[in-house]
């Protein structure tokens, strides 16, 4: 390995978070490379996109370094532009209402139809299933993120032949026999490793992420993320896995791996682990495998203010960022350096007030990586970790 470093000492932290810290002298130009997807795509989200189940296809509008996205299908929303459904801000990426519309408006077969739901389920409905067999014989590869893994069915399968296309089922595992365990090898990873997670599912946590991952590239200071789940190997994440669909004894083993595997070939300055589900979660196991499989040195969490249940639990009620808090660093041996939120079902005026409310409360940084500034967003790392890549901050 050619890098040893010492992280870096996070002792000023708590004197330093009201004014982000800002680079005085830069020894590193710009790392941020322009991605130009070559690969043509539209994606399926009916009924969904803009909402929590339309996760995928959300992500996929904000960022997608792999497939240059085309349209998206959702007759709920048609007419409009995906980019003001999100962010209110136009990205030219028509919602349209079928099938036969968005090839319309992409003028061709595009290369890919990406399904752009991620259900709680996990397979496809009778009606899905025809439209995805339909646009195989149009010519279209297929991107599945489902549990249900298409190239394990006959019928796709030899509609794919006929067709001369490929399924790439993401969340398909390694086969067992190449399968790993945990090995204690993360120690020698010596740069940062931060791990953002969430109080909840699908709240925002790979969008955090990436902002921040691309933040840091553009000051010169080199960020690899690790994707964890479908969207993120989907949008073109180098690194990762989706960690839901490995057996649990593998689980921190192949996150170890995967993290190894980034520091060893890009030799980064800072590494970022996106997050799952929430580690209060009765329903989900996999903030554990990611706190356990990274050992992060720091941990950035997500909240939404203005959710008042867990996603799909309407009599769980959504747990406060303290105890969240608490649970994390009694878990593992990290410290929470930062709390972002997800404004959804909150005005802008409401969403400043929760931010100087946790500010006061918690006693560390707050923003929220949408709609401020991401200077906000690298200053809560830099608080923590000052001498990150060797820069020199203030």
């Amino acid at each position: 390995m050619s890098k040893k470093r010492t992280p870096a000492s996070s002792s000023n932290f708590f004197d330093s978070f009201s004014t982000p810290p800002s680079v005085t002298k830069t020894v590193k130009p710009s790392l941020q490379k322009k991605v130009v997807p070559s690969e043509t795509a539209i994606v399926y989200c009916e009924g969904h996109f803009g909402g929590i189940d339309g996760k995928t296809a959300n992500g996929l509008v904000r960022h997608s370094e792999k497939y240059k996205i085309l349209s998206i299908i959702d007759r709920e929303k048609a007419g409009q532009d995906a980019g003001e459904i999100l962010d209110n801000e136009a990205n030219g990426i028509l919602v349209c209402e079928d099938l036969d519309e968005a090839l319309e408006v992409a003028g061709r077969t595009p290369d890919y139809f990406i399904f752009g739901i991620a259900p709680a389920s996990g397979v496809l409905s009778p009606e899905e299933r025809k439209l995805m067999l339909r646009a195989i014989k149009l010519g279209m590869n297929i991107v599945n993120g489902l549990h249900e893994f298409l190239n394990d069915d006959p019928e796709f399968t030899a509609a794919c032949e006929e067709a001369g296309v490929v399924i790439r089922d993401v969340r398909r595992p390694r086969d067992k026999k190449d399968l790993r365990v945990f090995s204690g090898r993360i120690s020698e990873v010596t740069c940062p490793r931060i791990a953002v997670l969430g109080t909840d599912c699908a709240i925002g946590k790979r969008t955090t992420a990436t902002i921040l991952a691309r933040a840091l590239n553009d000051r010169g200071i080199k960020a690899v993320l690790i994707g964890t789940g479908q969207t993120g190997l989907i949008q073109g994440a180098r690194y990762g896995l989706a960690l839901d669909a490995v057996p649990s004894q593998f689980c921190a083993g192949e996150l170890e791996g995967k993290i190894i595997e980034a520091f060893e070939n890009e030799d980064p300055d800072v590494i970022l682990i996106e997050g799952q589900g929430s580690l209060s979660h009765p329903a989900y196991s996999t903030s554990s495998f990611i706190l356990r499989g990274s050992c992060p040195q720091g941990v950035i969490l997500q909240h939404a203010p203005g959710r008042k249940h867990r996603c799909d639990f309407e009599g769980m009620p959504m747990p406060d960022p303290a105890s969240e808090i608490h649970l994390i660093e009694t878990f593992a041996n990290t410290k929470v350096i930062g709390l972002t939120l997800n404004h959804e079902n909150m005005t802008d005026e409401e969403l400043s007030a929760e931010i100087i409310r946790y500010q006061e409360e918690l006693g560390i940084p707050v923003t929220d990586a949408l709609t401020r500034s991401p200077e906000i967003l690298v200053g809560m790392l830099l608080s923590a970790f000052p001498k990150m890549g060797g820069l020199s901050f203030s």
